[in-house]
């Protein structure tokens, strides 16, 4: 796994090209056929295909883990993914919550751009919590709390990527939604502030059973002498195909503590993301988690007894322009 900061980006000259729209500049993965040598790319701030050392050295490549009850192990890969070996998380419920692995990094960034290989079995189960990217300021070596609280504007960011059941309305796994805290979000109907959730008026199901390319663009917005913009930007693509680009004038219908659905026409335009009020604040680390819990299932309409809730990860790269799916190599 490689882990580089900002200075050895700007002395190679790709800070300036990474303030760029990312449909605007070559694809990382499009200049590594296979991700061959992709952790060696300058842009590249994690990468990780679990294909070297077995699971201890895995787990310490990272700066933190979660493996109670043994939730964590290596297994098969996929053709669909690079290499032989992914990581599999299993939640086992009245046993463990899951597991998960943390990265920090050493130097924070303001825009940065996930590409995560998932992989759900036929017989799925659902979420609490999944993965997330985000910013602590000061950084920590391992993931804060900070739940029904919404944050300062100088403290904390947290963005995850999540399929939700949405009662069990959705089946198993659910639907593809961000689960956004910052510091301008609503307040849930018991005045707490649980996180906002951004999806899309017809959201994209989280397919079962087979792998999918998810990648995740997070912009944080600028601060001026006359405070806070509102510039920053929230992207999804699925697949390589873009399914969701937030910011400043996107519709979007009403926005409560539930947070709000984007349209591609009518409603009200999107106030755009302060996601920050100092530029101190930056995005500092990497959430690989797998967080299951009784609740979960209870409120999707599962009862016991519950049965593990599996999910498989493969070929993650975090960098600073936008990464793509994996370009195949023909054999």
């Amino acid at each position: 796994m490689r882990i580089i900061g900002l200075a050895a980006a700007a002395a190679l000259g790709l800070l300036p090209m990474a303030a760029l729209d990312p449909d605007q500049i070559p694809l990382v993965a499009g200049e590594h056929p296979g991700d061959e040598g992709i952790e060696q790319d300058p842009r590249v701030l994690v990468a990780e295909d679990f294909e070297v050392g077995d699971l201890e050295e895995v787990v310490d490549r990272w700066t933190e883990a979660s493996n109670q009850s043994g939730a964590l192990e290596l297994a098969n890969g996929s053709p669909d993914a690079a290499g032989d070996r992914c990581l599999r998380i299993t939640a086992t419920v009245g046993e463990n919550t899951g597991g998960h692995l943390y990265q920090s990094l050493d130097e924070g960034v303001d825009e940065a751009y996930l590409r995560f290989y998932v992989r759900f079995p036929e017989e799925a189960g659902y979420v609490h919590h999944f993965v997330t990217l985000g910013g602590y300021h000061p950084p920590t070596r391992w993931p804060q709390g900070g739940a029904g609280e919404r944050p300062a504007g100088d403290d904390r960011i947290t963005v995850g990527i999540e399929p939700h059941g949405v009662g069990g309305s959705h089946p198993p796994p659910g639907i593809w939604s961000f689960y956004a805290y910052w510091h301008e979000m609503k307040a849930s109907a018991d005045g707490r502030y649980w996180g906002n959730t951004i999806r899309p008026l017809e959201p994209p199901p989280v397919p079962a059973g087979r792998w999918q390319c998810v990648e995740v663009g997070l912009k944080l917005n600028t601060v001026g002498p006359d405070g806070p913009r509102r510039d920053g930007r929230l992207r999804l693509w699925l697949d390589g195909d873009s399914v969701l680009d937030v910011s400043q004038g996107t519709p979007r219908g009403a926005w409560t503590g539930m947070g709000f659905e984007v349209r591609e026409s009518g409603g009200d335009p999107f106030e755009g993301f302060s996601f920050r009020t100092t530029e101190d604040l930056k995005i500092n680390f990497l959430w690989m988690m797998h967080y299951v819990t009784e609740t979960a299932l209870r409120r999707n309409g599962i009862e016991p007894p519950f049965d593990p809730v599996v999910v498989e990860f493969d070929s993650i790269v975090l960098a600073t322009a936008r990464v793509g799916p994996i370009v195949r190599v023909e054999s």
